[in-house]
């Protein structure tokens, strides 16, 4: 099963030197035992535009769709043999990367 791995942070400093390299680590060891799918860091919250296309004419805004002091930074996408490995993994993601993080499988 895959879940997604969402990267919660509260800030817009990017990850220091220090935590890139231990994410590498973390993802090579996704790759290494089989978890790894895809990943990405994300722009801020600043750099969000918004789509709402559910009217007559598409709205376009620029920004988050939420005001919200916790944004998403990015995110894992692992294959899992069940919910208590993937809630292993990320716990892991969550001490490389220093950030909380929010497990939800694919449906």
């Amino acid at each position: 099963m895959q879940y997604l791995v969402s990267v919660i942070f509260d800030d817009s400093v990017l990850a220091s030197p220090d935590e890139e390299a231990a994410i590498d680590v973390f993802n090579a060891g996704l790759v290494a035992d089989g978890h790894w799918v895809f990943a990405g860091g994300l722009g801020g919250p600043d750099t969000a535009t918004v789509i709402d296309n559910r009217g007559d004419e598409a709205l376009i805004a620029d920004g988050p769709f939420v005001e919200t002091k916790e944004f998403l930074a990015g995110f894992w996408i692992i294959e899992a043999a069940d919910l208590d490995v993937a809630l292993r993994l990320a716990t892991a993601g969550s001490k490389a990367c220093n950030r909380k993080v929010e497990v939800r499988p694919f449906l």
